[in-house]
């Protein structure tokens, strides 16, 4: 017969053995994320989604945006400017820089015509960014606008290859300078956020003020889910699309001329 163990030792084992038991739920919590994302992912979204309704988003509303290509001139970068002046963006003079609205030039093969549109987060109904996000960090809110949780974003940068727009992008060094309503940081993913901190005050995207202050008139914003909305009726009244229509995002952004 074995003498009994000191009580020290006894405590000891204790502790060994609660800490491996913990090391297995741990183990299989993150087993359960990765064998089954889609359902994990989801609840945290809509958890998300219902949070953010308490802070202001009103879940009647649907933000949402038209641009008029027939209006976007190749050359005009205007919105660009304004998106990066208000967020606090450098404007690409790196490789690695963020960008959070672009210009792309579209040319149609049978006839040869070219287009100039800017392109940015769509801000989808059925964000393929939020549901592979292993945080929660990529969420929308309840009135569609799609944004990132800093505090959450650990950098893996899985929305960035769902994102079938490629409107996201990694900071890779450090920031200074950093705007107070547009909070940024090395080693997360960001993009537009529809200007929230301004559509929160009940003012337009700086983009949108933009364009309308110079007299294109090619970008308008507004309340996709009020039929009486200029933006509702504008829709109604002219053809438009949706970029990758086919993926059944149902994107917050349409487009008219494309």
């Amino acid at each position: 017969m074995s003498a009994p163990q000191p009580l020290e030792s006894q405590n000891e084992s204790a502790q060994v053995k609660a800490r491996r038991g913990f090391l297995g739920v741990a183990a299989a919590g993150l087993v359960g994320v990765m064998l089954a994302p889609g359902i994990r992912l989801i609840e945290i979204a809509q958890a998300a989604t219902v949070d953010t309704s308490a802070t202001g988003a009103n879940p009647k509303v649907r933000w949402g945006m038209l641009i008029d290509t027939t209006k976007c001139t190749p050359g005009c970068s205007d919105c660009v400017k304004a998106c990066n002046t208000e967020n606090g963006l450098s404007g690409g003079t790196k490789s690695t820089d963020s960008q959070w609205i672009r210009k792309i030039e579209i040319k149609e093969v049978r006839t040869g015509k070219t287009q100039s549109l800017p392109v940015m987060c769509q801000h989808c109904a059925e964000p393929p960014c939020v549901d592979v996000c292993p945080t929660g960090a990529s969420f929308k809110r309840a009135d569609g606008i799609v944004l990132v949780d800093k505090h959450l974003c650990i950098g893996c940068r899985y929305c960035m290859m769902a994102c079938p727009y490629k409107a996201r992008s990694f900071v890779h060094e450090p920031l200074d300078n950093q705007k107070p309503d547009a909070p940024r940081g090395k080693g997360t993913v960001e993009s537009c956020t529809l200007c929230v901190h301004k559509v929160d005050r009940g003012e337009s995207p700086a983009c949108v003020s933009a364009c309308s202050a110079a007299g294109h008139g090619a970008m308008e914003f507004g309340d996709l889910n009020d039929p009486n909305s200029d933006i509702s009726r504008r829709i109604r009244d002219i053809q438009t699309t949706q970029l990758r229509a086919d993926l059944k995002l149902d994107p917050g952004v349409h487009y008219h001329g494309i």
